[in-house]
């Protein structure tokens, strides 16, 4: 049996597209079986928030076939029935899942805001870095701000603690009155001369982050 845990760190769960895939819902978990490999094999897909775990049984014995979860076995025969195997766990993730990345309840309700305001989903484009992700003004496809989880000394910080930050476009004129160094930061790998950095920790207030998010989408319409 497989422990997917590790699989769905900083993934959320989404219930209502585990049924639209096909699980049933048993007492506190959702199951999903499928045949594999001609029939000759079925995964078994159990989520629960106990320990969500996957299994493959060889159906001409109905005993659990273990070769597929274990590291360093291979041959033609295991190696066709694993990708098979894991490329349905992949599936699973990619179409039930939802990245759960931000912890703070700041940024959380900055998240939500957005959603509502500007109906816009956090996009995370680099495999490399999967605690980025980035707003994306529709109407012209220009940035308006960015979530990250850095390391404090990444902002001049003298600390290797990590902590979420927001990136939002600032007037390039005003910009050196804003930032202090302490609740408000040059742009974060963005272009310092219009861009702020501000750490969800509330050193800010989250109302005030809001204005800055309508400041920056506004600025994001500019030519």
């Amino acid at each position: 049996m497989k422990d997917l845990t590790g699989e769905l760190k900083n993934k959320k769960i989404n219930n209502i597209k585990l049924l639209n895939y096909g699980f049933i819902k048993k007492d506190h978990s959702y199951i999903y079986k499928t045949k594999i490999y001609n029939n000759k094999f079925e995964a078994i897909i159990n989520i629960s928030k106990n320990q969500p775990t996957a299994a493959l049984i060889d159906l001409e014995n109905n005993e659990e076939y273990i070769l597929v979860d274990i590291k360093g076995v291979s041959g033609n025969f295991v190696n066709r029935i694993k990708e098979e195997y894991e490329n349905i766990i992949k599936d699973i993730i990619d179409k039930c899942m939802e990245p759960d990345i931000f912890k703070s309840l700041q940024a959380n309700e900055i998240i939500k805001y957005v959603k509502e305001k500007y109906n816009d989903e956090l996009e995370y484009l680099w495999k490399k870095f999967p605690n980025n992700a980035i707003w994306r003004n529709k109407k012209n496809n220009k940035w308006y701000g960015a979530l990250l989880v850095v390391k404090e000394n990444k902002l001049g910080i003298k600390s290797d603690k990590f902590v979420e930050i927001i990136d939002l476009r600032f007037q390039k004129e005003n910009i050196h009155k804003i930032i202090d160094n302490n609740r408000f930061y040059p742009g974060y790998h963005m272009n310092k001369n219009n861009w702020i950095t501000i750490k969800l920790d509330n050193s800010v207030e989250t109302k005030k982050i809001f204005e800055l998010i309508d400041n920056s989408y506004n600025l994001s319409l500019k030519k």
